[in-house]
């Protein structure tokens, strides 16, 4: 079971590799279409008059090479589509081998929570999209997230499988670490439209630099603020009850609720952080990219947590596996 489990996570990697590359490929049809339609050249009535007359103008170019590329473009975001889903099964395969072989939950290290927290995210940017079709070219931007995490889990976090640490040999290590992986994917799929959303509002202020101009073939600024806001929204009740069951597991565990261990302190400032946000995002006097930045922010802290913790500090909630 873990040898079949290593081998579909790496079958995933390459599903979400051939998501990217098919919207990539939509990107740059999308934006070959465009060309072609600026091309076609318009033509021009010539009033009577004395003189000789014009040349004829050229002929208008047929649209159907816009067409293909159209079709083309949707074509390659479709296939993309699917290929996440495949990506997702694949994933979800992993997960399910991963316990079945461990005999327990798939997250008791930081290699499994990564795993786990990534399928979260592309779980539900599958509804997301499934509800709201139109932000499919954000899928670009998720599909590069899943690729570059997953990969990492894949070749720098894995470990065998062990059994669990005693500490975490506790009803609530479902109870909390199950909320807090469901947070995290949430907050890591909101953060793809955050940042598409700084892109995206700079660029239709005119700004034409880089980062700008990839957020060209996005959806408006407007809708990916939105879906920032509810995803963080639907996230942050779950991610408070998260931390609150945590410092009732360390009462149970180790007699205090709440001792400033390093991974508490990073968790208390990732909550104060998207406390924040939300705060910010519901003060009309606060403008949207400074709220959003905020969001972005969060996401850091919590990487923070994942890994610089994990890997540079050492507290009661060393569990990452490197060792």
């Amino acid at each position: 079971m873990s040898a079949l489990s290593d081998n579909l996570v790496t079958f995933a990697i390459l599903a979400y590799l051939v998501a990217m590359i098919g919207h990539a490929v939509e990107y740059a049809l999308g934006n070959a279409r465009t060309r072609i339609a600026a091309a076609a050249p318009v033509r021009e009535l010539v009033g009577a008059g004395g003189g000789a007359l014009p040349p004829p103008p050229a002929p208008v170019p047929s649209a159907a090479p816009a067409d293909r590329s159209a079709r083309r473009a949707r074509l390659a975001g479709l296939i993309a589509v699917g290929a996440t889903a495949v990506a997702a099964a694949l994933h979800l395969a992993a997960l399910v081998t991963r316990g079945l072989a461990a005999d327990r939950m798939p997250w008791g290290n930081m290699y499994e929570f990564v795993l786990t927290v990534t399928f979260i995210g592309v779980t539900a940017w599958l509804v997301v999209l499934w509800q709201r079709p139109s932000l499919r070219k954000l899928g670009l931007f998720l599909t590069l997230v899943m690729v570059l995490l997953v990969a990492t889990a894949e070749l720098v976090l894995y470990v065998p499988i062990v059994p669990l640490v005693p500490a975490l040999n506790s009803y609530w290590f479902v109870i909390h670490v199950s909320t807090i992986v469901f947070a995290s994917g949430i907050f890591l799929l909101g953060v793809v439209p955050a940042v598409g959303f700084l892109m995206r509002n700079g660029y239709e202020r005119g700004k034409r630099s880089f980062p700008y101009t990839l957020a060209k073939r996005l959806p408006s600024a407007v809708g990916l603020e939105r879906l920032t806001f509810a995803l963080h929204a639907f996230a942050f009740p779950i991610f408070t009850f998260a931390v609150i069951a945590g410092a009732i597991w360390a009462e149970a565990a180790w007699g205090r609720p709440w001792g400033w261990d390093p991974k508490e302190t990073w968790a208390f400032i990732s909550w104060v952080v998207y406390a924040g946000y939300l705060h910010a995002r519901a003060t009309p006097s606060v403008k949207r990219n400074v709220a959003t930045w905020l969001a972005v922010l969060g996401f850091l802290t919590m990487l923070m947590n994942l890994f610089g913790v994990n890997i540079f500090f050492t507290g009661l909630h060393s569990y990452g596996g490197l060792d």
